[in-house]
This record gives C-alpha cells, structure tokens and sequence, in this order.
C-alpha cells in the first residue's frame, strides 16, 4: 500500500482547534486526510457529505476545548461519540486499525474508556482522568519526552526506545490518575506507558518539565493492544524543525521531533 492510499479521518466538533495541525502532520507522511465533523458519521448531515469509519484506516481526535471542555475536560465530546457511534468506533479499535488522540484527543479517549482500557476494548465507565495540572494554571512551554515503550505501540515503532523527544504541551488538565492504587504498575507490566516527561538531561523531570504532576512523569500511554494511543503533549505542532524553539541553532535535518510518531503509524498500516 502506498501512503497515499492510508485514510485518516481528523474528527471535529464545535471547539477543537487543532484540527489543520493535525491533517498537516499527517499529509506531511503522505497519507489522505479528510477532516469530519462528528455529525458526518452520525448520519445528520446530508446524504452527500455522510461518512463511516469504515471509509478510514486511522482515527485522529485533535487538541483544543470540544463542547467547551463543560462539565470535565473531553467528557462531552466522548459522551457524544459513544451515544451515536460507539459500536463502530469498538469495531473499529478492535480490527487493529489505530487511534490517536493528542492533548484534547487524548482527554476523550479516557473519558471513551479506550484508555487505559485494562479489561476488554472499551471500559464502560472510564477508570482514569486527565486532573488540572499541580500549578493550577494552563501550562504553555517546551517538554522533552522520553520513549519509554518496549516495542508494543505502534506510533512509536520507528523511534528507538530511550530516545528523546521535544514535543511542546499546551493543556490545563493533564493530570493523569486513577482511582486505581495499581494503576501504574498495570500500565508498566502491560507496556502499556509510551512517554514520560524528562528533564534536559533526561534525568528526572521536576516542573516545569513536567508541566502538570502526572503520576511517574507519564506524558502518553497505549491500550493494550498497542493500537489506540493517547498524548498530552503535541507531536504534531513539531513536524518540521522551524517550528521548534531552537530551530536557529541549526540542526543536521529539517525534520521535527514530531514527525516521526506519524510515519510510524502509516508506516505500520503501509
């Protein structure tokens, strides 16, 4: 399959904004992106513009504030999701094809209950939340993330793991825990944490490399299956090296820090 024959469906709602970014990240490894409005795949919208997941081989939720973040960070957007189209987005994960959700996206995917998912494809209630950073404030700035996973995700399989990354965070609620006193140790056992937050050294990271107190420094995990995955921090606002904070430094590539997690994910379904 060439790249250009991989179809990404970018979902939106009233207040994601991150969107263009994505699509972009996405193009920039030659995949086809086409960005749909949730209504497209609930049938309400006319005929000509309806869509089904089974038109795509990779579902990406963006960052931003769906439905205005009301109630709890993604809540609405996952309520909304699960009521008109739950089973096929369960069918969908459980082909194997992949799910990326980033910042906001990521958010939904727990509220979904596609993460962490310990037991079956899509828990009922969700067993873990994105909390408001420790500093109680929305957190903007630079982060170095580590690859942490032993080879189980699959938007990490062209990244060696140890290797670091900056990815830029931008969120107010990034917080993640579990009621769960098991929870991390769940996720290590399952390789289930893709990655943490580090210092600059790759060392422990203190804040503000670690921008919200997340348990373990975790900044991204997988399900179990390695194919849905869930990140604060935003790898595809750094796809090119002119986006990054050093880029007149000069740096051997033009290529982002980011752009690497795409092309492993089309490069799996290639």
């Amino acid at each position: 399959m060439r790249p250009e024959n991989v179809r990404v469906c970018v979902l939106r709602i009233e207040g994601t904004n991150c969107e263009d970014e994505m699509a972009d990240a996405f193009s920039a490894v030659g995949a086809q992106i086409e960005k749909v409005h949730l209504k497209q795949l609930t049938g309400r919208t006319s005929a000509e513009t309806r869509r089904t997941l089974e038109d795509y081989d990779i579902l990406a939720l963006p960052g931003g504030f769906a439905a205005g973040d009301y109630v709890r960070a993604g809540a609405i957007f996952a309520a909304r999701i699960k009521s008109a189209i739950g089973g096929d987005v369960r069918r969908f994960v459980e082909d194997g094809r992949p799910v990326l959700g980033v910042c906001n996206g990521f958010q939904v995917l727990v509220e979904l209950g596609l993460l962490p998912s310990f037991e079956g494809t899509m828990s009922q209630m969700a067993t873990a939340a994105l909390y408001t950073n420790d500093s109680g404030r929305f957190e903007c700035r630079p982060t170095i993330l580590r690859n942490d996973n032993r080879g189980k995700c699959i938007f990490t399989s062209q990244i060696e793991k140890g290797r670091l990354l900056m990815i830029p965070s931008a969120h107010a609620e990034g917080k993640l825990m579990s009621r769960d006193p098991d929870f991390i140790q769940k996720l290590e056992d399952n390789d289930q944490v893709v990655f943490r937050y580090v210092g600059m050294d790759g060392g422990k990271a203190e804040y503000p490399w670690n921008p919200n107190g997340s348990e373990s420094d975790i900044a991204g995990i997988c399900n179990p299956a390695g194919n849905v995955m869930g990140m604060m921090p935003h790898p595809e606002r750094v796809t090119s090296r002119y986006t990054h904070p050093d880029w007149t430094r000069g740096r051997a590539s033009e290529e982002g820090d980011g752009l690497p997690i795409f092309r492993s994910v089309v490069g799996r379904i290639r």
